[in-house]
């Protein structure tokens, strides 16, 4: 065993290791920017936070590693590739707009944004009910799945009715006649 670590410093694996995930690090970043087709540019966005998280694991911060690859990688680029597979095909034309539809969203759009703006403007806002000024990990996922678990349904179910509401929408573009 002494033999292979006289062989082997654990320094320099270490700057070997770090190398590797920089380079699988620009390498996603070249995938992303430079092919023409729009799902190799997402899978080189995947290959490229993948490796951001890898730096974050060589930079002792394995929480923030773990995030990375939860929420950039596990829900926006899985996102985007939903998007792109349940898109409308680009060599379809696109069907006209209808003035009654398009000034019935507006006013929509409109009502919501004045309710909403409202509501942030007449509301008293104090801040969060922390006893302490511990914002560590474990409170934080104490606070979430204890006191603001409602909340943190209610953001799934949101999610879930969105990606429920993009397969619906998809399904009734693919079905009217071009």
């Amino acid at each position: 065993m002494n033999s292979v670590q006289s062989l082997i410093q654990p320094q320099f694996l270490a700057q070997v290791g770090f190398v590797g995930i920089v380079a699988i690090t620009f390498a996603g970043a070249l995938i992303a920017v430079f092919p023409r087709d729009i799902l190799y540019n997402v899978l080189g966005l995947i290959v490229c936070l993948t490796g951001v998280a890898g730096i974050f694991v060589y930079l002792g911060s394995p929480f923030v590693a773990l995030m990375e690859l939860l929420i950039y990688v596990g829900a926006i680029c899985i996102s985007i590739i939903f998007a792109i597979m349940l898109s409308r095909p680009l060599h379809l034309s696109l069907p006209k707009r209808r003035l009654p539809k398009v000034g019935l969203a507006m006013g929509v759009g409109a009502v919501v944004f004045i309710a909403l703006s409202t509501i942030i403007f007449r509301t008293a806002w104090e801040p969060a009910l922390m006893r302490s000024n511990d914002w560590s990990v474990t409170t934080l996922g104490k606070y979430l799945l204890t006191r603001y678990d409602l909340v943190f349904e209610a953001i799934s179910l949101v999610l879930l009715v969105a990606i429920l509401g993009a397969i619906v929408i998809s399904g009734y573009a693919r079905r009217s006649p071009s």
